[in-house]
């Protein structure tokens, strides 16, 4: 096993907590609204549940970030941009009291939830920051396994804030459908919002074209430049 083969099974084992968890609670989330506001579809299906192989959907959440993470590095020594997704938790926004609006809610859930996950996460990591300013001598007394767990533990937990913020800024882009673009047909009054609606079967496709083959790499840009502001504020 080559050098870069080995870091990136390392630093893959240390992404996997923090991945699971940010996308089981983002879909948890989405169905535990939506069955508070009246849709009991997701909660019907087993869906309203922290255990993640409920939302791991095989290609989605396994096969497709792993062909894109080794594909290039085994092509060109350098690990690629991972993308992928969850199961999306079912909703039928015909079962909300009131559609249109509680809309909004069901889609900002999940994002508002990585944000909370975040501020966890970044919260915990300056408390192991403070732990590891104490003396050699004050963590010697609690043990010498100290030094080795702290280590790993700061790693998962700064990737917990990294993904956590670049999943909600992922998510909040207005484009169906993603969470943002159902967020904006929520608020846009209704000949707007049926335009924007029209665009949900072609989403994905337009975000692949923006994501990889955009020249200007503007999408990319954007969301680098939100995700640093996001995370200068929860880490400061």
């Amino acid at each position: 096993m080559t050098p870069s083969m080995a870091q990136a099974l390392q630093l893959l084992a240390i992404l996997a907590l923090p991945i699971l968890t940010a996308i089981t609670f983002h879909e948890a989330a989405h169905g535990f609204v939506a069955d508070r506001k009246g849709d009991p579809t997701a909660r019907l299906l087993g869906r309203l549940t922290l255990n993640p192989i409920a939302h791991i959907d095989p290609f989605g959440t396994i096969i497709l970030p792993l062909m894109l993470y080794f594909g290039p590095l085994l092509v060109f020594g350098q690990p690629g941009i991972v993308f992928g997704y969850a199961k999306p938790v079912p909703v039928n926004f015909m079962n909300l009291r009131r559609p249109k609006a509680d809309m909004v809610w069901v889609a900002a859930a999940g994002p508002l939830t990585n944000l909370g996950l975040a501020v966890i996460c970044g919260a915990l990591l300056q408390a192991v920051a403070w732990s590891q300013s104490f003396s050699t001598t004050a963590m010697q007394a609690a043990g010498d396994g100290a030094f080795s767990v702290l280590g790993p533990v700061s790693q998962i937990l700064y990737y917990g804030v990294l993904i956590n913020v670049w999943l909600m800024v992922f998510n909040l882009l207005p484009l169906p459908p993603l969470d943002g673009g159902r967020v904006l047909v929520g608020l846009l009054p209704h000949p707007s919002s049926a335009k924007v609606a029209a665009l949900e079967p072609y989403g994905m496709l337009i975000l692949m074209a923006l994501l990889f083959f955009e020249p200007f790499h503007l999408l990319m840009r954007g969301m680098h430049f939100l995700s640093a502001l996001v995370l200068r504020f929860i880490l400061s």
